[in-house]
């Protein structure tokens, strides 16, 4: 169980707003748990959050980096077509699916957000938060750039912005996946 049973439970467990990563650590760690690989839904979870944070990236993520782009606030263009390495991918591919990857623990601890406008609050801060944070304190140290990307604010928005609008997109296809290919969650509200 994710908050102790009763009414004070149940009201942390409807707020998004609750501080300290124990919620969302609490999130992961049921929904996870509750994802048996040889349970069919399980394994459509995984290829729709996969499916979702793929194309969620390609769609909400990088329009978003145009937005910003045009707007003055990004300090990179978007869909970059650059290589990379080590699989020769373009970068704009890349980064798809990486947020596929995202999309699938996306997947398995989304049933746990808020219901209504919460969700969506939710899956913004979500995307906002931890794919940001691993790209800003490790995939950017790893590429040789400074931790944090030497915290200049621009990179900093632009980053919070677009992850959290890559979030809103996974949640948004994902319940469109859902609600079309299976028997389980409707369109969150």
């Amino acid at each position: 169980m994710l908050f102790p049973s009763g009414e004070a439970g149940a009201e942390k467990q409807k707020n998004p707003f609750r501080t300290g990563s124990g919620y969302f650590r609490a999130l992961l760690q049921e929904g996870i748990m509750t994802c048996r690989v040889e349970s069919s839904d399980c394994l459509k979870r995984i290829l729709f959050g996969f499916t979702a944070g793929f194309l969620a990236t390609l769609i909400f993520h990088q329009l978003s980096v145009w937005v910003l782009w045009i707007v003055g606030v990004a300090p990179f263009a978007p869909f970059l077509m650059a290589v990379t390495k080590p699989f020769g991918l373009p970068a704009v591919i890349s980064l798809a699916v990486w947020g596929g990857i995202w999309g699938i623990l996306f997947a398995l601890i989304d049933r746990r957000f808020p219901a209504g406008a919460g969700y969506w609050v939710v899956a913004f801060l979500f995307g906002a938060i931890f794919p940001s944070l691993v790209a800003l304190l490790v995939v950017l140290p790893l590429k040789g750039r400074p931790l944090g990307g030497g915290w200049h604010p621009p990179l900093l928005l632009t980053a919070f912005l677009i992850n959290g609008a890559w979030g809103v997109g996974t949640g948004l296809i994902l319940g469109v996946l859902s609600s079309r290919f299976s028997r389980g969650r409707d369109i969150p509200a």
